[in-house]
């Protein structure tokens, strides 16, 4: 179901810069998500959506965001889609990330896009106009199973057209790479798993890996997710019984050695396992030399 609905205001602030990557500011155009992602943290109680399934397009996020940057008076990077996918299916139809990244663009603030889509080449031109500044473009992968991929993201593109994409925007000068999380502890966290995540990235152009070795689970994004292992899985749930209990951050057994094997694998294939940050203070100097 997709439904309407009115914004107070479209960019949240972080109090501090994001560590992960450098954000100032998230956008959220839409709440819910069409992937799907029988993991995903936006089902717990905390963020208050009651049906995940259910679309709700902020209609007037555009004005919103057109007007909110006009008024910062201190530019840094906006963060899209940290509760859906920016590209979820029905972006193909509405082009409202594609809007908001023309709208970033003309304002000259910097953006990064995380998505498991390669509906984002669509954007390219919004992407380098916005790259005038700084963007980067993030693809999750948790697995280069295709057939597993599906499984874990049903309503996502398969592992395989990500890295097409990645390839396609990396071909562009635009800054890409993989956001490698979760890995599911007992499903995802095999040294193949990570040693292909790794090297297809590479092939594909990516300046970067961001890994996370487990997961993190709580309330209703615990109940959904534990109903999925017994349809997918079963017996895998009383094994995340017995070594999680309720426990927010799961990580793997295996993350130590997963860890190492991924330090090497990134050095042997020249790709940085951080993302560089936007500097405002860099940027204004290069544009003065």
């Amino acid at each position: 179901m997709v439904k309407e609905t009115q914004a107070r205001t479209i960019l949240n602030t972080f109090r501090q810069l994001d560590s992960w990557f450098g954000l100032r500011f998230s956008m959220n155009l839409y709440r819910g998500c069409q992937h799907q992602c029988v993991y995903c943290d936006s089902r717990s109680q905390c963020y208050g959506i009651e049906d995940f399934g259910d679309i709700h397009v902020k209609a007037n996020a555009l004005d919103l965001l057109d007007k909110e940057l006009a008024r910062k008076r201190t530019k840094g990077t906006i963060g899209t889609g940290s509760m859906h996918d920016p590209y979820m299916p029905i972006e193909a139809e509405l082009n409202m990330t594609g809007r908001a990244l023309e709208i970033i663009a003309r304002h000259r603030f910097p953006v990064h896009v995380t998505t498991k889509s390669d509906l984002v080449l669509r954007d390219l031109d919004a992407l380098r106009a916005a790259g005038q500044v700084y963007v980067a473009v993030s693809f999750t992968v948790t697995t280069a199973d295709d057939e597993l991929c599906q499984k874990l993201e049903p309503g996502a593109p398969p592992a395989s057209r990500r890295f097409r994409a990645m390839a396609a925007l990396a071909a562009h000068g635009i800054l890409t790479g993989v956001t490698m999380m979760p890995i599911l502890p007992l499903i995802e966290d095999t040294e193949q798993n990570v040693r292909e995540i790794v090297e297809r990235a590479a092939s594909s152009g990516a300046h970067y890996v961001l890994p996370m070795f487990g997961m993190t689970m709580r309330d209703r994004q615990r109940t959904y997710y534990y109903e999925a292992l017994d349809r997918l899985f079963p017996g895998v749930r009383t094994k995340y019984e017995r070594m999680y209990g309720d426990r927010y951050v799961c990580t793997s057994p295996r993350e130590a050695m997963l860890a190492r094997i991924f330090q090497e694998l990134c050095h042997k294939h020249g790709v940085a396992s951080r993302i560089p940050f936007y500097h405002a203070e860099s940027h204004e100097q290069l544009r003065l030399l």
